[in-house]
């Protein structure tokens, strides 16, 4: 339903200042117990107070597996890819025109997206309405729900909560004339208010992909549809990750007409009044390729354009980047393409212990596939620390060299090289039952979800527990 205030053609209007966006309650203590993996308790209690004097991860209650996260790589990925969106503005000179979503469905815990939030986030996106319900709980009050909602129950649960809560947003896909129904449906007499409040992105697909529309056309006959109905049509949505899965040039090129294929649909759904000219939304991924969703997607279309002038507001969606990793993303780095921008760090390291070493180069360490993603890649050995005599173990020796070769559900297969070095050179030819190993994962979005609680590092020393909502 376009606005019928603007007047077609006319520049557009300023937008009003965003407001910075907060977690409207308190997140509750993390509560752990003997059912928390990497935990060794008897009984239940808060985290806040476990970590209490824990130098090491030798002094707490840690069990292995572990999870672990640094928080300096978390906190430098979201000040980096702040930094990056804001620079990108700047350059089209539009500030606040590129913002981040951030994809919640990579590590679900509000203690991180708080971090992310702090870092200036529009919002959180969400992959499902069981995604979106947890997160509403935690008091995000702006909700991207990156996907079609097609059942007429979760359609109403949506109406229901932003009737309940005039703060609350979402912004929702559709690529098909029965979500557009559901919705409608839905929302069938509620008021203006509450229906501006539920924006619709039409997604644009490609051939062999996900979701998504295949062609332009269809994006406008949808767009159509949406004006027909009480929802607000904001815009244009697509996943360019689905387009390729390399860096090489021809990779980059596929990715970057895609991109292109986005913003002149975008300009379509102006051009034909069915999106304001002032709240006209381009989203993408951001998570591989954001050098090119951000070459392509802001600033304002040409003079030559019908609606030159016009500046969309564009969201990216990532959400690997907080956490990063040692494989895809640290393979894909967009930020690396990008000149000026820092790297980012990865952050998670899985933790285990060396079980048996059964014949010459070959150890065992308790990790398995319910730790650990695979993908797409197999665990990178990072450190190992020898266990002393008396029980606690020493400094992390670097394992280069040494490979994963398989994973099974509860075992992890180290094959240790002779090329493997610590940091005076020397080399590591041998682990022992009850060396401690470090891992680095591929692909942080399937490594989450296999963990109810993770411990933040500073370094050395355990800082605090993050709950993951999965």
């Amino acid at each position: 339903m376009t606005d019928p205030t603007t007047t077609p053609g006319a520049a557009p209007a300023e937008a009003p200042a965003r407001r910075t966006e907060r977690l409207d309650r308190p997140i509750p203590p993390v509560v752990v117990g003997p059912r928390t993996k990497g935990l060794r308790l008897r009984g239940e209690t808060a985290g806040d107070g476990l970590l209490a004097g824990t130098a090491s991860l030798d002094d707490g209650p840690f069990g292995y597996p572990l999870l672990t996260l640094e928080t300096t790589a978390l906190d430098h990925n979201v000040a980096t890819m702040a930094a990056v969106l804001d620079r990108a503005a700047e350059a089209v000179g539009k500030p606040g025109s590129v913002e981040i979503a951030p994809h919640v469905k990579t590590h679900m815990s509000a203690q991180i997206f708080a971090r992310q939030l702090a870092g200036g986030a529009w919002g959180a996106t969400v992959a499902s309405p069981a995604q979106l319900r947890v997160v509403r709980d935690w008091g995000v009050r702006r909700v991207f729900l990156a996907n079609e909602l097609t059942d007429p129950w979760d359609a109403v649960w949506v109406r229901d909560d932003l009737e309940r809560d005039p703060d609350a947003e979402l912004w929702v896909y559709v690529d098909s004339v029965e979500g557009v129904t559901v919705l409608s449906r839905a929302f069938a007499g509620v008021s203006p208010d509450v229906a501006a409040r539920c924006g619709v992105l039409v997604e644009l697909g490609v051939e062999g992909g996900r979701t998504g529309v295949r062609s332009p056309a269809r994006v406008l006959d949808l767009a159509r549809a949406v004006d027909l109905s009480p929802l607000t049509l904001l815009g244009v949505a697509g996943y360019e990750g689905a387009v390729a899965h390399g860096t090489d040039e021809e990779s980059l090129a596929q990715v970057r007409a895609y991109c292109e294929q986005l913003r002149a649909t975008a300009e379509r759904l102006v051009t034909e009044e069915l999106v304001r000219r002032d709240r006209l939304v381009i989203s993408a991924g951001g998570s591989a390729y954001l050098d090119v969703v951000l070459d392509v997607l802001p600033g304002a279309f040409p003079d030559e354009s019908p609606v030159a002038g016009c500046v969309p507001h564009v969201v990216v969606r990532s959400g690997a980047y907080v956490v990063h990793d040692h494989g895809f993303y640290g393979r894909m780095d967009p930020l690396s393409r990008i000149p000026g921008a820092e790297p980012l760090h990865p952050a998670a390291t899985v933790v285990g212990t060396v079980l048996s070493v059964p014949e010459p180069g070959l150890a065992l360490v308790g990790i398995g596939r319910r730790d650990v993603p695979f993908d797409i890649d197999l665990p990178v050995p990072l450190w190992v620390r020898a266990t002393g005599p008396d029980g606690n173990h020493g400094p992390a020796l670097d394992l280069g060299g040494a490979e994963v070769t398989a994973l099974n559900d509860q075992h992890l297969f180290l094959h240790l090289s002779h090329h493997a070095r610590d940091e005076q050179g020397l080399g590591i030819r041998t682990l022992r039952p009850g060396d401690v190993v470090g891992f680095g994962i591929s692909h942080p979005c399937t490594l989450m979800d296999k963990w109810r609680v993770a411990v933040v590092m500073d370094g050395e020393r355990p800082v605090s527990l993050v709950q993951l909502d999965f």
